[in-house]
């Protein structure tokens, strides 16, 4: 199995948040874990608006260690083209627009999408996505 983990469910591993076991849990399950270069950029934002000093520190050192054992999907013009016509579709925001191009991407048949974001679960269920967590 293969899962697309999305910066909601990511953020749960560092930030302690009401929906953090469940996302351990189904993080630890799959051992192909696969999301986009956008997430790199959102994992670490929202780490610096939620912590400081040495605990961000920390978090930073095991988001690093957590993206090298991901496989990360490159937001190029074909993601980007898909986006957009998601977007256009769906009405999702620009940065969800781009996890669910980049997942359908894979074209992977039993992709499973990680989101704790109820608008992008929404948005995933309605391209056919499996989605799991939300």
């Amino acid at each position: 199995m293969t899962t697309y983990v999305d910066s909601s469910a990511l953020l749960n591993r560092y930030v302690h948040e009401a929906d953090s076991e469940l996302a351990q849990q189904l993080l630890a399950v799959d051992p192909v874990l696969v999301t986009s270069w956008i997430t790199v950029i959102e994992v670490r934002r929202n780490l610096a608006r939620a912590l400081s000093g040495a605990t961000l520190a920390r978090a930073r050192e095991l988001v690093e260690a957590d993206f090298d054992q991901m496989a990360l999907v490159t937001c190029d013009p074909t993601v980007c083209a898909a986006a957009t016509t998601i977007a256009e579709t769906l009405l999702v925001r620009s940065l969800d627009a781009i996890h669910l191009a980049s997942a359908q991407r894979l074209l992977i048949a039993d992709l499973a999408f990680l989101t704790f974001d109820l608008r992008q679960g929404q948005g995933a269920r309605a391209l056919g996505l499996r989605v799991i967590g939300c």
